[in-house]
């Protein structure tokens, strides 16, 4: 055990909590099967992502699978990674928040001329690398689910595990050597290119095979060890977040924590807000507030989470804004997501409620629809719904739609920065409630509500009169004038800083 990581930022674990996690981690490796071989990675301009952000996705170089292009079905060309003026955002396809950071990331780096490659632990699907990721997932997603239909097992359980067992310190040992199992997915990307992780198993990887320069970018507004990769640089998206961090507050485990993270090793960088959504806060908010004046229906927007866990309440949101939908003052615009499955509940209640819907499943005439919606003369209504197979539809459809909604229903994970309007309904984790204490407290959120009367009173406010949605307009508008939806910009910069 002397060989090991054992002291996380130079504090010591108790003997009993280091033994017990790496006893944990190597059963895992046990039941997960052999260590891989490198990847040999090459660069493909492949998918939307492409298309919008120039991002060149990381295969291997023999994956012809993974070379085709869906579209055309030929083999795509491919290039080896280029180093100069360009980095690798890392991250893993585990529900969608990873994701859409990743996805952030990658509009700030074009805008600044930055070149970005893709690496997702997720897309090797024939390796161990992605099989183990696969597993933890669906329990993961199980669980989550669990949790909103079984009050007991969410207050007793759920709550604890997304809380308390990340919090300490010895959660970054797990971390740390759980992370041994994806450094061959890094051992042939240049050590001099710079990594930016969007999850921790991501950064610790990369600075166990040596990179040079690795970014970690920490999501959580609640601090928890879960998310420290020792040996990078870490960006922080609040001031209480940047605090709790920086001391490592409340994640002792056994001796007391005697040594806080460097200064130099975290950064309060802001909000990781796609540069899209930020350049046009000034227009969206205007009209938001036109429409406003002008007494148009409300635009709702519902977004379902990665663990698909918000079905049965989407469906009461639904059932309760019925009558506001028939009588014009409130369009409802559901994205599912990629859950099939989930879509099936909340269809089967929008059908026995005799609720009607339109379907938008086709990812290009989806981006047409949500097009005309930028004209301010488009009037939409009634209940629209959005579900993709491919995951970047999936997930940006929200960010497409939130430019064009008045407000958000979203619970409180990633989306809780984001420059709109939001009501935030039952978090799906502990962790989670930061996120609802943060939006509330900057303005341009709701506090957290977790009953469905007080939801719907909150709905009703929201809908019949104007001065809460206003306040939360006016305060989306101040936050950016004082920058703090500009932390994927920020993290673009401290990455490509020498």
């Amino acid at each position: 055990m002397s060989n090991k990581y054992t002291k996380p930022f130079g504090n010591t674990i108790s003997k009993s909590s280091v033994f017990f996690n790496y006893l944990s981690v190597n059963f895992c490796k046990l039941f997960f099967g052999k260590k891989e071989h490198p990847l040999d990675l090459v660069a493909i301009p492949k998918g939307q992502v492409y298309k919008d952000f120039n991002v060149w996705t990381l295969v291997r170089r023999d994956d012809t699978k993974a070379m085709t292009d869906p579209e055309t079905g030929k083999i795509l060309k491919y290039e080896e990674i280029n180093p100069k003026k360009s980095l690798v955002i890392g991250t893993i396809r585990m529900g969608f928040g990873h994701w859409r950071i990743a996805i952030a990331l990658a509009s700030a780096a074009h805008k600044l001329g930055v070149k970005s490659y893709l690496l997702d632990l997720m897309s090797f699907s024939d390796t161990s690398i992605a099989k183990s990721i696969k597993f933890l997932e669906g329990y993961y997603n199980g669980f989550s689910r669990l949790s909103q239909k079984w009050k007991w097992f969410n207050e007793k359980i759920w709550e604890k595990v997304t809380s308390k067992t990340s919090l300490t310190l010895d959660s970054s040992l797990q971390q740390r050597a759980l992370s041994e199992f994806f450094v061959p997915a890094f051992r042939k990307i240049p050590k001099e290119i710079p990594l930016v992780a969007a999850h921790p198993w991501v950064g610790h990887a990369a600075v166990l095979n040596g990179t040079k320069k690795v970014v970690s970018m920490i999501p959580d507004n609640l601090p928890l060890a879960f998310w420290l990769v020792e040996g990078s640089i870490h960006t922080i998206q609040s001031p209480s977040g940047y605090m709790g961090y920086r001391t490592l507050i409340n994640m002792e485990k056994g001796p007391a924590i005697e040594k806080c993270i460097a200064k130099d090793d975290i950064i309060y960088a802001g909000h990781y807000i796609d540069y899209e959504l930020k350049a046009n806060i000034a227009k969206d908010c205007k009209a938001r507030l036109d429409r406003i004046k002008a007494k148009r229906a409300r635009r709702i927007l519902l977004t379902m989470g990665g663990a698909g866990a918000q079905a049965l309440k989407f469906a009461d949101i639904a059932k309760y804004c019925h009558k506001y939908i028939d009588d014009k003052k409130a369009t409802l615009l559901i994205n599912m997501g990629d859950h099939e499955g989930r879509w099936q509940i909340l269809k089967e209640q929008l059908d026995k409620n005799s609720i009607k819907y339109v379907m938008h499943d086709d990812w290009a005439k989806t981006q047409k629809f949500i097009a005309t919606m930028e004209d301010p003369k488009t009037i939409i209504s009634g209940v629209h719904i959005f579900l993709h197979k491919d995951f970047y539809g999936a997930v940006y459809a929200t960010n497409l739609l939130m430019r064009h909604c008045d407000f958000m229903i979203t619970k409180p994970s990633e989306l809780s920065f984001y420059p709109v309007p939001k009501l935030f309904i039952q978090r799906v984790g502990r962790h989670e409630a930061w996120g609802a204490i943060r939006g509330s407290e900057i303005g341009d959120g709701t506090k957290e509500v977790t009953t469905p009367d007080i939801l719907h009173r909150v709905l009703k406010t929201i809908i019949e009169e104007d001065d809460l949605l206003q306040m939360n307009i006016n305060f989306v508008q101040l936050n950016d004038k004082a920058k703090i939806y500009d932390g994927a910009l920020e993290v673009v910069r401290i990455a490509m800083k020498k």
